[in-house]
């Protein structure tokens, strides 16, 4: 049970998605390269028999090291293996992990190639697919990064079995926003079924986790860069920001959760999108196991909202709803947005 989506690059052979039973084609695929793995200190103790045989890094858990600190302790650590431009960087964990690795191959002597084991729900349908890597800064989200996309991603779905329920749900709400951007079939999945299906039946998972990488790959092979469509799969992203940043009370799933319901909210409010929609993106969200408010102040949200590192000086640009597999890019004004805030459930 296995398919492979590619993605396609400026540069160079496409990306490879391979969805599945995926960590046979470990060993193909680093034949012959010198490789060193970046992980956590959890997956390193869940899965040390596949990782010891390697040369590995590991650095610390959750989203405070996610930082510059920690790509500098990685290039420490690879200057004292005497790592080059040749050396296969492998990411061996979830978004944090694949994030940070894949920002520290694309800086350290100005690039060497990395791929990615997908260990989590959500790193293998949004993290590790598409080529932002990036480090948070002064507590914001993502603020330094590159775009540089990984020879590969193995997005095995048996590593999400040591998933807890809360983080698996985490994973779905990325599925759900790219059937909201494309693909209603795909989202009609969590009307369909609820989180314990996608759980115990691996080819429905496969079958969710394919689609959600196959919108994005389409999106990113048409604007890699995020130059214009690519801005779609922020869908949910900037309200899930501002959350995050206020609060440590929510995993990112569960954030972009709560910025999908408020920006369905929001697109009725602006006449974008009629109200059995929007309320069939919170049941879906809702049906998952996710949360669907946050209940922080509209103030507090709106000041981290000013400093979302996608602004354009007053303006920002919202992705919002326009029906179930379509949604739209618009330019909104600061002045506007903070008037409308207190009319959210954020």
């Amino acid at each position: 049970m296995k398919e492979v989506i590619e993605v396609s690059r400026e540069a160079g052979a496409p990306s490879r998605i391979i969805i599945g039973d995926a960590l046979d084609e470990l060993a193909a695929l680093t034949q012959g390269r010198r490789v060193v793995i970046v992980t956590d200190s959890n997956v390193h103790r869940r899965y040390r028999e596949i990782i010891d045989p390697y040369e590995h890094i590991i650095i610390g858990m959750g989203e405070t090291n996610k930082t510059l600190a920690t790509a500098e302790r990685i290039y420490h650590e690879l200057v004292g293996l005497n790592a080059d431009r040749k050396t296969f960087l492998l990411g061996f964990g979830g978004g944090i992990v694949t994030d940070i690795t894949g920002f520290a191959a694309s800086t350290y002597m100005r690039g060497m190639p990395f791929g990615f084991v997908a260990s989590t729900l959500l790193a293998q349908v949004d993290a590790s697919v598409g080529g932002k890597n990036g480090v948070n800064f002064e507590g914001y989200k993502n603020m330094v990064g590159t775009f540089n996309q990984p020879e590969f991603v193995l997005c095995d779905l048996g590593l999400t079995d040591t998933l807890s329920d809360r983080e698996f749900a985490a994973g779905c709400a990325e599925i759900i926003k790219s059937g909201i951007i494309a693909d209603a079939e795909l989202f009609g999945l969590f009307e369909k079924h609820a989180l314990a299906d996608f759980r115990s039946d691996k080819q429905l998972l496969l079958k969710a986790v394919a689609g959600a990488v196959r919108v994005k790959a389409a999106i990113v092979g048409r604007d890699e860069k995020e130059t214009g469509e690519r801005r779609k799969l922020n869908l949910g992203h900037t309200f899930a920001h501002a959350v995050e940043k206020t609060t440590s009370n929510f995993l990112h799933g569960e954030a972009v959760g709560i910025g999908m319901v408020t920006a369905a909210s929001l697109a009725v409010l602006w006449g974008c999108l009629d109200e059995p929609a929007a309320a069939r993106i919170t049941a879906a969200v809702a049906n998952a196991g996710l949360p669907t408010a946050s209940g922080i102040d509209a103030k507090r949200l709106f000041k981290a909202l000013q400093m979302d590192k996608k602004r354009e000086r007053d303006d920002i640009h919202l992705v919002l709803p326009t029906g179930i597999g379509n949604c739209e890019i618009r330019r909104t004004g600061f002045a506007e947005l903070e008037g409308i805030m207190p009319s959210l459930a954020v």
